[in-house]
């Protein structure tokens, strides 16, 4: 297995407007410098926290298309990414891998359109609007995994299945033991308990390592499956009121 692709990121909050909303984040507020140990990083905590807005950024900055796709893809159809990019520096160890992809769950129909644009003779379409969502989803995995190379994934488990989670579980793991890097933003328990993952919690006190039994995903995810009546019935109770 090669060497970390990214092994730090550093913000310089300078270059980011006084008012910007991205300083009203809390977990990223005041962030300058964040490692990262490993070839699999999962960025985790609740809707809003931030960990999208960094993940977006780090992809961007590694030359990856704001709205999705490989480092070949030059397409938008809204601008809506922060400038976050701009003031982030990526730090890398060699060698430089030049495979890999970035899936964003919100923009996967954009890209998949733009897959059969850019295709041709030498490089035919895989036609995954032809296939379900979930389906398409493996079908990218498994086209663009499998290598080394640099993969940054938004929330992938919004199409799947939990068996089709642990399907995308194997493929990231066969993939990370050629020398591929993960970073994934994602609120599933089963894709944060790929073994060898480092979990960051991104929460109001900024962003910190943690298990993934400390996971709020994890937690609710225990409480369904050994105390389902329970949980229910605080939930109705509260609808009550």
């Amino acid at each position: 297995m090669v060497n970390s692709v990214i092994t730090d990121i550093k913000i310089r909050w300078e270059d980011i407007a006084e008012d910007s909303w991205l300083r009203q984040i809390p977990a990223l507020h005041g962030l300058v410098h964040l490692a990262f140990t490993g070839h699999l990083t999962i960025f985790t905590g609740e809707n809003g926290c931030g960990k999208s807005t960094l993940l977006e950024a780090m992809a961007i900055a590694a030359g990856f298309n704001p709205e999705g796709g490989t480092r070949n893809y030059h397409f938008a159809t809204r601008d809506s990414h922060s400038s976050l990019h701009q003031a982030l520096t990526l730090i890398r160890r060699p060698p430089m891998l030049r495979g890999g992809y970035f899936l964003r769950a919100e923009s996967f129909y954009q890209t998949a359109t733009m897959e059969e644009a850019y295709a041709d003779a030498q490089h035919p379409s895989k036609k995954y609007h032809e296939r379900s969502h979930g389906e398409s989803f493996l079908a990218l995995a498994d086209d663009q995994f499998g290598r080394p190379g640099l993969f940054f994934l938004d929330e992938p488990e919004a199409a799947l299945s939990w068996q089709r989670q642990l399907t995308l579980a194997l493929m990231i793991s066969e993939s990370i033991a050629l020398g591929a890097q993960f970073i994934i933003a994602t609120h599933s328990p089963l894709l944060m308990a790929i073994p060898g993952a480092c979990l960051l919690h991104f929460g109001q006190n900024g962003i910190a390592p943690c298990t993934v039994e400390e996971t709020e995903s994890w937690q609710i995810m225990e409480l369904l499956v050994s105390r389902r009546d329970l949980l229910f019935a605080h939930l109705l109770k509260k609808t009550d009121k």
